[in-house]
């Protein structure tokens, strides 16, 4: 009886604990320093969101507004819109989107003034595209720990930080720290960003704040935070009564292209 217990069941048990062990070693590696996944890109920073179906429209807009030797070359943090951002922007004359009920798209908009709607991209003008795709970027690599920490419910202890971009408009980027298991901070961190319309004031910026999706993704010229894609009644605890209130998702405006009606604005004053 002990030959067979020595025989068989000894190594039976010896496996399932070198089992054990290597599963735990293997899930080890997933909680340091970001664990496996790759955040990494072998190619600029235009070659990566070329490689991404979810920015054909954005890329796009980079050749338009000739931008091409930027997102290429210099050393640069872009905060990118997906072609979601682009899409509800423009938008369609007649559209069930909810988004667009309180703030008409760029193509109703000009409908309802009798000029013409936007049926390509190259329809606006490359001086605007280029201005305003500025607002998203940075001079300079700035991971997500290089931002300070975002508050909404207490502005004046965490205000986040104001960034100048690509143009010299001013941004307020912050990192918001979510509760866990009621311990305030201790949760999942989320990068965000506004638009500063008023420098002489700049606290004085929208509610919301354009959320970041995926953080931290790093070509070989930069770093590309990807932004959240905004539905109504998410993060807003006027909609979700279930919201902490921690994070308020991008209004409406801050998910348009441009991230306020600034860009609307310019270019129906094109047409």
């Amino acid at each position: 009886m002990k030959t067979i217990i020595r025989k068989y069941i000894v190594p039976v048990i010896c496996s399932a604990m070198l089992i054990v062990t290597v599963s735990s070693c293997s899930k080890d590696k997933y909680y340091k320093d970001g664990g496996l996944a790759n955040p990494n890109f072998n190619g600029t920073m235009l070659q990566y969101l070329q490689s991404r179906p979810q920015f054909d429209s954005l890329v796009q807009v980079i050749k338009i507004a000739g931008m091409e030797d930027v997102f290429s070359k210099e050393n640069i943090t872009f905060f990118a819109p997906t072609d979601e951002v682009i899409r509800r922007t423009i938008g369609q004359v007649f559209s069930n989107d909810p988004m667009l009920f309180n703030y008409p798209s760029l193509n109703v908009q000009l409908y309802n003034l009798h000029k013409d709607t936007i049926k390509t991209l190259s329809d606006i003008s490359p001086d605007i595209w280029k201005k305003y795709l500025m607002r998203y970027l940075f001079k300079g690599t700035y991971y997500l720990k290089d931002y300070p920490q975002l508050d909404f419910n207490l502005r004046p202890l965490y205000p986040g930080g104001y960034y100048s971009g690509y143009n010299g408009d001013l941004a307020n980027i912050g990192v918001v720290f979510f509760t866990a298991n009621t311990v305030k901070y201790s949760g999942y961190r989320q990068l965000c960003i506004a638009s500063i319309t008023d420098p002489s004031n700049p606290q004085n910026f929208y509610y919301g704040a354009a959320a970041v999706a995926s953080s931290d993704i790093h070509p070989t010229n930069g770093i590309v935070h990807t932004l959240a894609v905004w539905y109504p009644g998410v993060g807003d605890p006027s909609v979700n009564p279930n919201t902490t209130g921690e994070m308020h998702f991008a209004e409406n405006m801050e998910d348009l292209f441009g991230m306020s009606s600034d860009f609307l604005t310019e270019v129906i004053l094109s047409r």
